[in-house]
């Protein structure tokens, strides 16, 4: 029988012998599994030693081009990690979730690593700080990589998402990354795992797996170590009080199961649209993985005097979802991920039906196609219902499987109140066209959740759905579902580094962030720097560009032009009596017009393209015959990663005849690289 292996510290380690794993289908030993003998302290060791120094050394871009590399590798052998899935007790549909929802969070991370974060190796956060009237005394936050392993201690629901999910924001941050998954399923992330390293894509060391109990790892964690949960949430809080994460004030993030909710509007009445989507998505989140997802739906509010006609569809609705066998493509739901889940899910259950009723479905029994119903881990969907609401057990008790509580509601404030006493969600969702009754109930449970969905006819079509988390926003909740936040898009990247204040002159500031900062040296060599290319340009190079007259024809033909005849601009008295101006004023996209005109080298050169301005203010009107000169600085310069030119940020500063600034703003600029 197969052996799981480790690959720590350079290499593949496998055990002389383990505890069997189980096909969740037909019972059938898949392999063996035991971290007997893996050297923890090694692991880290080598992550901290081998895998961090290598990722420091990438930008921000490269790792982030490294990701898409992998994430189309991957791509290419999903059938393999789709053989195994099955295996698990996933469907196809099922499969797709995890496996296509992990490549396609690295994929996303790769596009927003390239987007939002700079091609360096420090994330300057936030603007710079005057710390001194004269100007020679600055502060600004920086961002840099923990020295650190990022440690994963993944749930067996999603045993290629959770791992993916998890290192994709660590590898853009430049955190290595060690992932120790659920027994249940680990023979899928071992595969996994086997595919990343055998591509040769990453650096070495910058990730590492664990195949089994954790062992003493915990113990070897330093302060700058990380560590990501994805379980219940009584382990979360064994690990939490860990002696080395409490010692070491330890970067500790929990994602925990919690008791999420969908809320029913009371416009949606038996008939509407937003009554049958909310009995579709009900069912959706019962059966996909079995309702083996941390965010699935486990108490579904609705108006009291719908109670009965939402139980009834519902359950039409689930008599007719095919239990059995995901390898026959009639089947609608898998198994559960073992024998042993089905038995503490059947255990949850017993105290739920003491604070409610079955509506659909039989603990004890299901029909199932293709397949041993005892053999396999297969339970029938369970909809229950509790019509006495303050019962506690709907409201503290989860059933990690396909079931669901429906519980009726009599008014906005009494939806509200249910839903909190879940004291800590990751998602809910409220279904309803009425856009006041969807704002009531977001506004009073979103402190407690991470993440709310709002049903309607008109997003509908395009939702992704109350369970599925996804890569640009957070996933993670407050209270029972663990306190933590993962994804976020570069939220999550930002979880892996180091906020830093640092003071110094602006020089110096400078040097550091790699960005120009206003009272820093300017360079000018009598080379307009539009003349220089990427390789030529220095961060720092100027041009000071004026003066030029602004007269009173010049405001007339640009309001005649433009059609921009605005009062300020165009009527004496109407100007004369506004408080602001007190008179006839410039247009602001004249002063920026003239701006560019004074500033540009207007041949064929380097330059490429301007294509955007960014952070633009007004800040003193001008009249007609002031005299505007205006001072362009070259203040950050990025590299584009497999492409000839890059992107060159301009500080532009417009100022008066007298000296005040009429008006600021970045300029971006498309420059070639050679």
């Amino acid at each position: 029988m197969a052996l799981l292996r480790s690959y720590v510290s350079g290499q593949w380690y496998a055990p002389a012998d383990g505890a069997p794993l189980h096909d969740a289908v037909t019972g059938e030993e898949v392999a063996r599994i035991s971290s007997a003998g893996v050297d923890m302290a090694a692991a880290l060791d080598h992550g901290r030693r081998v895998g961090g120094p290598a990722l420091r050394e990438l930008t921000f871009h490269q790792r982030a081009a490294l990701l898409k590399v992998l994430a189309s590798h991957l791509s290419e052998h999903k059938d393999e990690l789709y053989a195994l899935s099955a295996r698990t007790g996933a469907t196809q549909r099922d499969s797709l979730v995890d496996v296509d929802g992990g490549i396609g969070t690295l994929f996303a991370y790769s596009g927003k690593g390239r987007r939002e974060l700079p091609n360096a190796k420090v994330y300057v956060d936030g603007a710079v700080e005057p710390l001194s009237k004269g100007g020679t005394f600055v502060g600004q936050h920086i961002c840099t990589p923990l020295r650190g392993v990022a440690v994963q201690i993944n749930a067996f629901n999603f045993p290629v998402w959770g791992p993916l999910e998890k290192f994709a924001p660590a590898f853009v941050a430049g955190v290595p990354s060690l992932v120790k998954p659920a027994s249940q399923t680990a023979y899928l992330t071992e595969k996994l795992v086997e595919l990343i390293i055998a591509s040769g894509i990453l650096p070495e060391g910058s990730l590492q797996l664990v195949c089994g109990s954790a062992g003493d790892l915990l113990d070897h964690l330093t302060p700058q170590d990380l560590v990501s949960f994805t379980g219940s949430a009584s382990t979360a809080r064994k690990l939490r009080t860990h002696e080395a994460v409490a010692r070491n004030s330890v970067r500790f993030n929990a994602e925990a199961d919690s008791l999420n909710c969908s809320v029913l509007g009371p416009d949606a009445t038996p008939g509407t649209p937003e009554f049958d989507l909310f009995v579709k998505q009900l069912v959706t989140e019962m059966t996909v993985k079995a309702g083996q997802k941390c965010t699935a739906i486990r108490r579904a509010f609705v108006p009291a005097a719908v109670l009965d006609d939402v139980a009834a569809a519902t359950a039409e609705r689930l008599a007719k979802i095919t239990v059995g066998n995901p390898a026959n493509p009639d089947v609608r739901m898998g198994a559960l991920a073992g024998l042993e889940q089905r038995e503490e899910v059947r255990r949850s259950l017993k105290a739920l039906l003491d604070a409610g009723s079955v509506v659909f479905g039989d603990p004890a029994h299901v029909e199932v196609l293709d397949a041993d119903a005892e053999r396999g881990a297969f339970l029938s969907p369970v909809l229950l219902r509790a019509d006495d609401t303050d019962r506690a057990e709907p409201h503290q008790v989860e059933a990690f499987g396909p079931v669901s509580t429906l519980m009726p509601y009599t008014c906005t404030e009494h939806a509200i109140e249910l839903v909190v006493r879940g004291q800590g969600s990751l998602v809910g969702s409220v279904v309803t066209g009425d856009a006041d009754f969807a704002r009531e109930v977001v506004l009073g449970v979103a402190p407690w959740h991470g993440r709310l969905l709002v049903l309607d006819t008109d997003d509908a079509k395009e939702s992704t759905g109350h369970g599925s988390p996804l890569p640009a926003l957070v996933h993670g909740g407050p209270g029972r579902a663990g306190g933590g936040e993962e994804l976020g898009g570069i939220r999550g990247v930002l979880h892996h580094l180091q906020r830093t204040a640092v003071q110094a002159s602006p020089r110096v500031l400078g040097e550091i962030t790699g960005q120009w900062v206003p009272g820093a040296p300017r360079g000018n060599d009598g080379v307009h720097p539009f003349r220089k290319s990427l390789a030529d340009l220095r961060v720092g190079d100027s041009v000071v560009a004026g003066p030029r007259a602004v007269t009173q024809a010049d405001i007339d033909h640009f309001a005649e032009f433009t059609g921009d005849t605005f009062y300020a601009h165009t009527d004496p008295a109407a100007a004369a009596a506004n408080e602001l101006f007190g008179g006839i004023v410039a247009h602001g996209y004249l002063v920026v017009s003239f701006a560019a005109g004074l500033f540009v080298s207007p041949e064929p050169g380097p330059v490429l393209a301007n294509y955007g301005l960014e952070n633009l203010r007004f800040i003193t009107p001008v009249y007609p015959g002031d005299e505007l000169t205006v001072t362009l600085t070259a203040k950050q310069i990025t590299p584009r990663e497999n492409a000839e030119y890059g992107e060159v940020r301009w500080d532009a500063d417009v100022t008066k005849q007298d000296g005040t600034s009429a008006a600021k703003y970045d300029v971006l600029t498309l420059v070639s690289k050679q």
